[in-house]
């Protein structure tokens, strides 16, 4: 969509003039730090979560500006038709796989390449584009939390990831990118993969996390986004164990048995949709496995149990 005028701008958000350039003038007190678990390991990661008013701007933003930009179709996240499944399908059963990552990519996606990419002066009056681009970044760089800030990265790596897939479709190798963790499979030279993602990376002001980078070989286990690839999807055996232990216990003693016995302070009916949730990922990764669609069955008739004895759900 274009928007030359105030009017216009207006007209497509649905806020004044006045009450935008109000948040944009100090767009950092609009936000606060969130910590979520990062893993198991105790590790967690830190968000900037804007307050309801700028959240609901970005919203708008993103859902009346941004949503018709392109999106390479390497890019698997944050996008329609995008998941960790669709992620991991183009790598199953490679010779080689590599995984790089960008190092604090939202936070390298700054001001003015938000500024030039996503609000271009031949669809925005340069006023416009200097006033969307503060109600997208905090600090002069991408907030990672906020509602709009997916859909931009997405937008500021799409020349990226057409540069590099198509490199990588000439040589037969498979990429794609999920946010900053970007996947090659194939048989390839991986030194020739790296230089080339290294320099385009640098053209953008964004580096490689050397840390990060895992080269593994068929004979290995292989993981992309968490799920094993090495001859179909599969989640990880430990992931699998555990679901299939919780059940056992649940089914053998009980639900709200099992809570007590591991320390679990929930109640069974928080607890369990939490389980279903966990089963339904490893249904999505493995749609075969008939145990698994066992144990969701179980899981569910224990969730209508509950409900039927708690009154809200008919006989």
């Amino acid at each position: 969509m274009i928007c030359k005028t105030y009017s216009e701008l207006e007209k497509c958000l649905g806020f004044s003039v006045k009450a935008l350039y109000f948040v944009s003038n100090a767009p950092w007190k609009h936000y606060h730090t969130a910590r979520i678990p990062k893993n198991d390991k105790g590790d967690y990661r830190e968000l900037n979560v804007p307050d309801e008013f700028l959240k609901t701007i970005q919203r708008r933003i993103t859902d009346r500006l941004l949503n018709d930009y392109p999106v390479s179709p390497h890019a698997t996240a944050y996008c329609s038709g995008g998941s960790t499944i669709v992620n991991v399908k183009p790598h199953i059963h490679k010779n080689v796989l590599l995984k790089l990552d960008i190092h604090h990519f939202f936070d390298n996606i700054l001001y003015t390449t938000i500024k030039d990419k996503v609000f271009p002066a031949e669809d925005y009056s340069e006023p416009i584009r200097v006033l969307l681009t503060l109600l997208c970044i905090r600090k002069d760089a991408l907030p990672q939390g906020a509602p709009s800030s997916p859909v931009i990265s997405n937008i500021i790596m799409q020349d990226f990831d057409d540069t590099v897939g198509g490199w990588c479709d000439a040589r037969s190798i498979s990429y794609t990118r999920y946010c900053d963790d970007m996947t090659f499979s194939g048989d390839f030279d991986s030194r020739e993969v790296i230089d080339l993602v290294r320099k385009e990376l640098r053209n953008m002001g964004l580096f490689l996390n050397d840390k990060k980078t895992i080269r593994v070989m068929r004979g290995q286990r292989q993981s992309v986004t968490g799920i094993v690839v090495n001859e179909g999807m599969s989640v990880p055996s430990a992931y699998r164990k555990k679901l299939r232990q919780e059940v056992y216990y649940c089914w053998r003693f009980g639900v709200e048995e099992h809570l007590k016995r591991t320390g679990n302070a929930e109640t069974p009916e928080s607890y369990l949709p939490k389980l279903l949730g966990r089963i339904n990922y490893a249904c999505a990764v493995m749609p075969d496995d008939r145990e698994l669609k066992g144990e969701k069955r179980w899981v569910m008739q224990q969730m209508n149990i509950l409900r039927r004895s708690a009154g809200t759900m008919p006989n």
